[in-house]
């Protein structure tokens, strides 16, 4: 009896804290957020500073691009710290512990092991704040000093994780992404479908793409088969629902993300195959063939607000050559091969009219 006692009286307690030990919390709440807080700094850094580069580029070194490389490059210093905000958000952190968090994130991303000179980097982050987090919430209001006892506990638990933890996660991660690397490019034909389709299915799922891909620091051929798998995924969706959805469907699909056809995919998986063979067939032909290329933070955007797109610049420069394959491979293949896939499907009764139906 003192057994289920014990344990109704903790589920309680963590019911009132509103600490949820569970997939769903994390790996989907979270990481969502946890990307969020990438795109309010890294990612939006990246963009601010690829401006200023193309600015100085085309027209010489001025005020605004120096302005914009600043920017960015600031922006991209405080990635942890956003990191930080969102995942406690995420995590319905009090007050507290929402702004201490800022800190931890920052430890998390920056500090190094004993032994192990690389840094946590955004997993680092993500592990040091959620853990941090959820010891500040147990404490949160249970003492007259809370002031003093809740930021405490939320920044020593962080601290903790984020030296002893944060670096191995940070260097297994990169390993990782270098093993995914060197593998594309010894079987660019292979891989070229494996994580095109992969990270396709990532982006459209209620996980964030861009926050695998940032956290694995995927660049290459690698990051060029994921960005045409996400853009598969985005430009598909969109321009197979374009009969249900409209204009509005095309923009919320093609500018934001697919991953607004999730419960529509729960009713009828079959929606799915078109986008994601498209991706598959695209995916090679951008590793063997135009040796298509990206940075971490725009492999796993694909057209979302153009990411994808300003990511290929910056790695492969911006160029006509590299205008027109990033129009053919990650705009029009993508729409053209889904619509004959999707008309397939209507035709064999697999898809029909209003599957792709959203509640815009």
């Amino acid at each position: 009896m003192e057994g289920k006692e014990t344990t109704v009286k903790k589920e309680s307690f963590f019911k009132r804290k509103d600490i949820e030990i569970s997939v769903k919390r994390y790996l989907q709440d979270a990481l969502s957020a946890m990307a969020l807080g990438l795109f309010g700094s890294l990612l939006i850094g990246v963009i601010f500073d690829t401006i200023g580069v193309q600015t100085a580029n085309l027209f010489g070194d001025n005020v605004i691009s120096a302005f914009c490389v600043e920017v960015g490059a600031q922006a991209k210093t405080y990635m942890g710290a956003a990191i930080g905000v969102a995942v406690a958000w995420s995590l319905k952190s009090p007050p507290l512990v929402l702004f201490t968090s800022v800190v931890t994130g920052m430890m998390g991303a920056s500090m190094t092991g004993f032994g192990i000179e690389v840094a946590g980097g955004p997993a680092g982050a993500f592990l040091a704040v959620a853990v941090g987090a959820e010891f500040g919430k147990m404490v949160s209001k249970e003492t007259k000093v809370d002031i003093l006892v809740t930021p405490a506990v939320t920044l020593i638990s962080g601290a903790i994780v984020a030296k002893l933890m944060g670096p191995a996660i940070g260097w297994c991660m990169l390993r990782l992404g270098d093993l995914i690397m060197t593998a594309t490019e010894w079987q660019p034909f292979v891989f070229g479908i494996v994580i095109s389709v992969i990270v396709g299915l990532v982006l459209t799922a209620p996980i964030s793409s861009a926050a695998l891909c940032i956290m694995l620091d995927l660049s290459g051929l690698a990051a060029g088969a994921a960005t045409v798998g996400c853009c598969a995924q985005m430009v598909g969706f969109a321009v197979a629902s374009y009969k249900e959805n409209g204009v509005g469907g095309l923009v919320a699909q093609g500018l934001g993300t697919s991953m607004l056809q999730v419960s529509n995919i729960i009713k009828n998986p079959w929606i799915l195959l078109p986008a994601t063979l498209s991706g598959a067939i695209i995916g090679p032909i951008s590793t063997c063939v135009f040796k298509m290329t990206n940075i971490p933070v725009g492999a796993g955007m694909g057209t979302s607000g153009l990411v994808g797109q300003i990511g290929t610049f910056n790695s492969m420069g911006f160029s006509f050559d590299t205008l027109w394959k990033v129009l053919l491979l990650q705009i029009v293949l993508p729409a053209v091969l889904t619509i004959i896939i999707d008309k397939f499907m209507r035709k064999t009764g697999k898809i029909k009219d209003g599957d792709y139906k959203l509640e815009l």
